[in-house]
């Protein structure tokens, strides 16, 4: 199985301009793009990141088995186009492996599952049917594999659910994974917290955002992420 792991290199997590500087979104987004690299690998697989623009292995200082196991290529074209040629029997299928075939099963994992643990995405991987989906929790859809070649993806509005009926146009059996690991992406403000209150102390992501002050408050009853000094500072 090859596994693509799409990544907005120039301008990431705008939605997050709240929050964080551009700087700051820059790095997150780089880190978040390392822990799910790092869960990929150790999930047995070796991810291929699909970047929008040029992106230097070297630079995201990835362990050393993950830096082996890990390839960029850079393609600029919307997200729906870039991942759809990279699915079975697409037009770059096997441009990413080293020696697959074109109808090689292809998972898709999003870069910012910052969660994401090699058991969760076994689980995915594992399944058996020709459209594997793990949906995010607005409808999205965070991961999946497909080993129909008929299956097209369209990642507009709620995909979930347009996915589903895609799958289900081409004849393909799906399977719906849940998983709140996969289910949880790292798009809004609000959805920081979940990173420092899941995320383990060895992830880059939740490392990061303690770096730049990020710490747990319980606000109304309801525990959220707050901003204060970063670490190191007097």
């Amino acid at each position: 199985m090859r596994v693509v792991v799409p990544f907005a290199a120039e301008t990431p997590k705008t939605r997050l301009e709240p929050t964080l500087t551009a700087a700051e979104r820059s790095a997150f987004a780089r880190a978040m793009l390392v822990d799910v690299l790092r869960a990929v690998v150790e999930a047995g697989h070796e991810p291929t990141v699909v970047s929008t623009a040029p992106l230097s292995i070297a630079d995201l200082e990835l362990p050393g088995e993950v830096e082996a196991a890990t390839s960029v290529t850079v393609d600029d074209r919307p997200l729906t186009e870039a991942v759809n040629a990279r699915l079975p029997g697409g037009s770059e299928s096997d441009a990413d492996g080293d020696d697959g075939e074109d109808t090689e099963a292809v998972a898709v994992v999003m870069a910012d599952l910052a969660l994401a643990t090699p058991t969760a995405l076994e689980a995915l991987f594992a399944a058996d049917a020709d459209v594997a989906i793990a949906p995010g929790r607005a409808g999205g859809t965070n991961a999946l594999v497909v080993r129909e070649p008929a299956f097209r993806v369209d990642y507009h509005g709620a995909s979930y659910l347009d996915h589903r009926e895609l799958a289900r146009e081409a004849g393909a059996t799906l399977e719906t994974v849940d998983s709140f690991q996969l289910a949880t992406d790292i798009d809004e403000p609000d959805e920081i917290v979940e990173v420092l209150v899941h995320g383990h102390e060895t992830d880059r992501a939740p490392s990061y955002l303690r770096e730049l002050g990020f710490d747990l408050a319980e606000r109304e009853g309801r525990v959220t992420a707050v901003r204060g000094e970063p670490a190191g500072s007097e």
